[in-house]
């Protein structure tokens, strides 16, 4: 598999378009767990609600059971008093509920973060160096069968030209209908080259 070119040139401009789109996907990730962990504080407030929610609900019902044992009044007061339970148990459920919609947009903005450079690297970086993979392979197999690949590559070379150039190129048409070794091997080198190969 020719997962690079030959061609010194190529090759940088290949290695430095994989480092780009490696420094890319840390960058995003390195974003998208920063951006999460600068969110998630804003549960502090829910956290809060929480502690407070449950401190609440734990004196008014420590405080009924004791009034519970009060002569008279005692069954009225800790049914009053378990009422102010019920506030404490809200208050928690609205810390909840924050802490839920807190935890929900650091997740969904993290993975937005993430998401959409990858998904660029998808669309654009991902095909082309796929593209360039599969046939410069292709091309590279053609060159190891020798002579005969040699000459599939130069037809591929003059299939391969405008219109414009071909009535320029009469004589190399000829040269490689005539199978002459010079003609056939520039014309393979020229497709090679095309692929980022050496003859």
């Amino acid at each position: 598999m020719q997962l690079y070119a030959e061609r010194p040139i190529r090759r940088t401009v290949q290695l430095v378009s994989d480092l780009l789109a490696l420094l890319l996907v840390v960058v995003a990730v390195w974003l998208g767990t920063t951006v999460y962990d600068e969110v998630m504080k804003l549960r502090a407030p829910g956290d809060g609600l929480v502690g407070a929610g449950t401190g609440l609900t734990g004196t008014f019902d420590s405080a009924a059971n004791s009034a519970d044992g009060i002569p008279l009044i005692g069954d009225a007061l800790a049914k009053a008093l378990h009422g102010g339970s019920g506030v404490g148990t809200q208050l928690a459920d609205a810390g909840r509920w924050q802490i839920d919609a807190v935890e929900s947009l650091a997740w969904w903005m993290a993975a937005i973060i993430i998401a959409l450079p990858l998904l660029a690297l998808v669309v654009t970086w991902l095909p082309l160096r796929w593209n360039f993979t599969r046939r410069a392979s292709a091309a590279a197999r053609l060159r190891d069968l020798g002579d005969e690949g040699l000459d599939i590559l130069a037809l591929r070379a003059l299939a391969t030209q405008p219109l414009r150039r071909l009535a320029s190129v009469g004589e190399v048409a000829t040269g490689w209908r005539a199978r002459d070794k010079d003609v056939i091997k520039k014309l393979a080198g020229h497709e090679l080259a095309r692929h980022g190969l050496v003859t």
